[in-house]
C-alpha cells in the first residue's frame, strides 16, 4: 500500500515538473516575440542610415567643375524659361515671341531632366536666380515694345553664347558621367537656339 502511495506520488511530482517547464517555455517564447518589434525598429534605423550615407557619397564624388556646371546649369535654366515667358506675352513682334515660346519649352525640358539627375545623385540644386539673373529679368520686363524686343534677342544671344562656352567645358571636363551626358545632349539644342536668337536679333534692329 505505501509503494502505491509513492509510486502515485511520484507521478503527480512528474506531471507538475512538465507543467512547469512548458510555462517557462511559453515564457520564454512570449518573450522573444515582445522583443521582436525593437529589433525591427533598429534595422529600420539602420537602412535609413545606410540611405544617408549613398547620399553623402553619391554627392562626395562630384568634382568642382560637375557642382559648378550643375548651378550655373539650373539657374541659367531658370532665367531661361521666365525670359521666355515675358517674351511669349510681352514682346510685338512676332519672331520674338516665338523664341520666347520655344525657349520655355526646351529650356523647361532640360531643366527637368537636370533635376532628375540631382535627385538620383544626392544633389541640391539651387532654386532661384543669382542676383545678375534678377537684374537682367526686372530691367527686360520694364521695357515695352520695340525696345524690349530688341533687348531680349540680344539677352539670348549674348546668354547662349555663355551656354554653349559651359556646357563644351562640362563635357570635355567634367567628372560624373550622367552629368557630362546632360551637357552633351544638350548642346545642340543650345546651338540651335543662338542661331534663332542670331537671327531675331537682325530681325528687330
Amino acid at each position: 500500500m505505501k509503494n502505491s502511495i509513492l509510486t502515485i506520488l511520484a507521478v503527480a511530482a512528474m506531471v507538475a515538473c512538465k507543467k512547469n517547464e512548458t510555462t517557462n517555455t511559453d515564457q520564454s517564447t512570449d518573450s522573444a516575440a515582445m522583443s521582436a518589434p525593437a529589433d525591427t525598429s533598429m534595422n529600420a534605423g539602420d537602412s535609413a542610415t545606410t540611405a544617408m550615407s549613398d547620399s553623402n557619397a553619391a554627392n562626395s564624388t562630384l568634382s568642382d567643375q560637375d557642382k559648378k556646371f550643375a548651378d550655373a546649369a539650373a539657374t541659367g535654366g531658370m532665367m531661361e524659361v521666365m525670359l521666355g515667358e515675358l517674351a511669349s506675352a510681352n514682346a510685338s513682334n512676332a519672331s520674338v515671341k516665338s523664341l520666347g515660346a520655344m525657349m520655355v519649352k526646351d529650356h523647361g525640358k532640360a531643366n527637368n531632366e537636370l533635376k532628375k539627375w540631382a535627385s538620383a545623385s544626392g544633389y541640391t540644386l539651387p532654386t532661384t536666380m543669382n542676383a545678375e539673373q534678377q537684374k537682367q529679368y526686372d530691367d527686360l520686363k520694364a521695357k515695352k515694345g520695340a525696345e524690349f524686343d530688341r533687348m531680349y534677342a540680344d539677352l539670348m544671344v549674348k546668354d547662349h553664347q555663355k551656354d554653349i562656352a559651359e556646357f563644351k567645358k562640362q563635357a570635355a571636363e567634367g567628372s560624373e558621367a550622367s552629368l557630362k551626358s546632360f551637357a552633351s545632349t544638350t548642346l545642340p539644342t543650345l546651338e540651335h537656339h543662338l542661331m534663332e536668337a542670331e537671327k531675331t536679333k537682325n530681325a528687330v534692329k
